[in-house]
């Protein structure tokens, strides 16, 4: 589920108190122990150390820190060429809708350049799809970021939205972070 939107656009995360622009790396989560601290108890929507061993999840830190800002949950889907958003969530301090206030603006925004630069990787242009929690997210992408209604797949989803290469090449090209690896290596 995508439960956040694009705020603005900021190369770098922008602390909304101070207006302070914070720079980002990266991180690729791989250890369940690790994970299992990121759970619908604790403000994320779902237990991330849930997810099958083929979906990715890469959480998006401030530089030189495990601060979580935002998570993401990517698959890679061959037969469609794409890469599906499972789950895209701000971190309850930025979480407007859930939890009324936001730190820091520009989370969802790196969160899709996120899965942009790993379909591009994958050598699928940045072609991403993925299940927006509602129709005001979904009108969202699709007024704002290029979107396109996506009624294809099974299940059935209502919201369901499909960003192509050229849409989510100007998200990618906007958005800048480092590559850390993986949370074992800091």
């Amino acid at each position: 589920m995508i439960t956040l939107t694009i705020d603005e656009y900021t190369p770098c995360l922008k602390n909304t108190v101070t207006g302070e622009i914070v720079e980002t790396e990266v991180i690729r989560l791989r250890r369940k122990s690790f994970l299992s601290k990121y759970n619908k108890r604790t403000g994320w929507y779902v237990n991330w150390s849930k997810f099958e061993p083929n979906v990715e999840i890469y959480a998006l830190v401030l530089k030189g820190s495990v601060d979580i800002q935002g998570l993401i949950a990517l698959e890679e889907v061959v037969q469609s060429k794409a890469v599906h958003i499972l789950w895209a969530v701000a971190a309850p301090q930025n979480n407007i809708y859930k939890h009324g206030k936001k730190l820091y603006s520009g989370v969802g925004g790196h969160l899709f350049a996120i899965a942009g630069n790993r379909s591009a990787k994958l050598g699928y242009g940045g072609l991403v799809y993925g299940e927006a929690v509602d129709q005001e997210i979904m009108a969202h992408y699709i007024q704002n970021y290029g979107a396109e209604f996506f009624p294809y797949g099974i299940p059935h989803h209502p919201y369901r939205i499909v960003i192509d290469t050229k849409a989510m090449d100007k998200i990618r090209e906007e958005y800048t972070y480092e590559y850390y690896g993986t949370e074992e290596e800091i």
